[in-house]
C-alpha cells in the first residue's frame, strides 16, 4: 500500500510540473510500471543524465555500458552495440542522452539495447542521441 501512495505521489507531483529532464511523463510512468511488474521487451524513448560510464563489454558483440538515471530516481544500464553502431567516445558523467531502444526488465532498474539499427531488418531501429548528433 505504502509503495502505491508513493508512485501515485510520484505522478501527481510530475503531472504538474514539467520536467527539467526534458522527458514526457508518459516514458516516466511506462519504465516505472515496467519495472513495477517486471515487464520486458518494452520498446520506449526517453532522455536521462549519465551518472556512470563502464568498461565496455568486449565479450561476444561489444557493448559501451553506462548507467543513467531519469527524473524518478529509476536507473538504468544501456548497453549500446558496437559493433553495430559507432561509439559515443565523447560521452561524460553529467551528459545527457536521449535513448530509443528496448527496455528488459532486471532488479536494478533495467537494461536497455538495440540502440542500434538492425541489419537483418527483423527488429526495431533505435539509437542514442547525444550533443545533437544520432548513433545507430
Amino acid at each position: 500500500m505504502v509503495k502505491l501512495i508513493q508512485y501515485l505521489l510520484f505522478v501527481l507531483c510530475f503531472s504538474v510540473v514539467s520536467y527539467g529532464y526534458g522527458q514526457s511523463l508518459s516514458a516516466v510512468k511506462q519504465l516505472a510500471q515496467a519495472y513495477e511488474n517486471k515487464r520486458s521487451d518494452l520498446q520506449i524513448q526517453f532522455k536521462a543524465r549519465v551518472i556512470k560510464l563502464l568498461p565496455d563489454d568486449l565479450k561476444g558483440s561489444k557493448h559501451q555500458r553506462f548507467i543513467v538515471k531519469l527524473a524518478s530516481k529509476q536507473t538504468l544500464l544501456i548497453a549500446h552495440n558496437i559493433d553495430l553502431a559507432p561509439k559515443i567516445n565523447s560521452l561524460k558523467v553529467g551528459d545527457w542522452v536521449e535513448v530509443y531502444g528496448e527496455y528488459e526488465w532486471n532488479n536494478k532498474g533495467g537494461v536497455v539495447h538495440w540502440t542500434h539499427h538492425d541489419p537483418k531488418k527483423r527488429h526495431t531501429d533505435g539509437w542514442i542521441k547525444h550533443k545533437n548528433i544520432l548513433y545507430q
